[in-house]
């Protein structure tokens, strides 16, 4: 295992709502000592650093300032979420048309100055834009990652945690396959502090069917849109997920996330960015690891794997 850096630098691209709110949270959690704010409207980085630092007294020390590409030398971590959002009326391929010219160019100017660290992808569609970036870059794939179903799945923890009446931290369970609606909860490796999530529903004491089973999953799907019909957007529980990834990275942790990279056999899956259980550290992606899944989700996530690269096949040359 190797050592952790005693100092570590990160760069957000993108200082939106998203950028923004994982700046901020890596400010109070003071996940690393370095932190560049990188943005095309480079004001709104000025802004979006001189808003954070004026806290930072009272949250401790770093160095967070606005900068630009050629502040991606020796970064540790590269956070992109710089992109347009979805419009009403648009469809998730006219969006992922707009944000994989964005992400070219972006790439470029990250390659131009990237002499290590991992580029973590959290612009949307993400399972997209992850596959073109690693292509693009011609890094390892475990080197670019993106956020997957990181958020998905500490939903699918806090919706079933609420249903039986525990404490998330001792709900264990993945949401995997596309960050979008064709992803699906892996139920035959879901336990609360090791009972297997169906012992619950043969046990008549907690009242819990199939029905709730189906209604979670449908929940966490459908969570993204019910908060932005809401308020507009959604930041905080996405930042909150941006930042755990950096500290898995930053502090060599090996610990397993379920983020997207590009994946080749699993599962008869080839070519294509979903998201599995991955051991997460340092250098990014060591492994994908392999469960024994049941048939029924076995199909499912060849067909969430399929839905992606229907959108993927779209793009590829542009």
């Amino acid at each position: 295992m190797q050592m952790v850096k005693s100092k570590s630098k990160v760069a957000i691209i993108g200082t939106g709502f998203v950028g923004a709110s994982a700046a901020f949270t890596m400010a109070l959690q003071q996940t690393a000592n370095e932190l560049v704010l990188i943005d095309v409207f480079k004001e709104k980085a000025i802004g979006e650093a001189m808003d954070i630092n004026h806290g930072l007294p009272f949250m401790g020390q770093m160095s967070l300032y606005a900068g630009d590409y050629s502040d991606i030398k020796d970064c540790d971590v590269i956070v992109v979420t710089a992109g347009a959002n979805r419009k009403p009326g648009e469809t998730r391929l006219d969006l992922a048309k707009k944000n994989v010219l964005i992400a070219k160019e972006m790439t470029q100017n990250i390659m131009k100055h990237y002499n290590h660290g991992v580029i973590l992808v959290v612009s949307n569609p993400v399972d997209i834009i992850t596959y073109m970036i690693q292509k693009w870059s011609g890094l390892p794939v475990g080197k670019v990652i993106s956020s997957g179903t990181v958020l998905d799945s500490i939903r699918f923890r806090y919706l079933l945690s609420e249903r039986l009446g525990v404490d998330a931290k001792n709900v264990h369970g993945y949401i995997i396959g596309e960050h979008g609606d064709s992803q699906l909860p892996l139920w035959s490796c879901t336990h609360v502090a090791g009972k297997n999530i169906n012992e619950y529903i043969k046990d008549p004491k907690y009242d819990f069917a199939e029905e709730d089973k189906k209604k979670i999953a449908e929940d966490v799907k459908t969570a993204g849109a019910t908060i932005i019909k809401n308020k507009g957007a959604t930041y905080y529980g996405i930042a909150v997920s941006i930042n755990t990834i950096v500290e898995t990275l930053l502090k060599n942790q090996n610990t397993i996330r379920t983020v997207g990279t590009v994946i080749n056999g699993m599962y008869g899956i080839e070519d294509v960015v979903i998201s599995l259980p991955s051991i997460v550290n340092s250098e990014g992606v060591q492994e994908v690891l392999h469960f024994n899944l049941t048939p029924e989700e076995e199909e499912a996530l060849r067909y969430s794997a399929n839905q992606v690269k229907s959108v993927l096949n779209e793009v590829k040359n542009l």
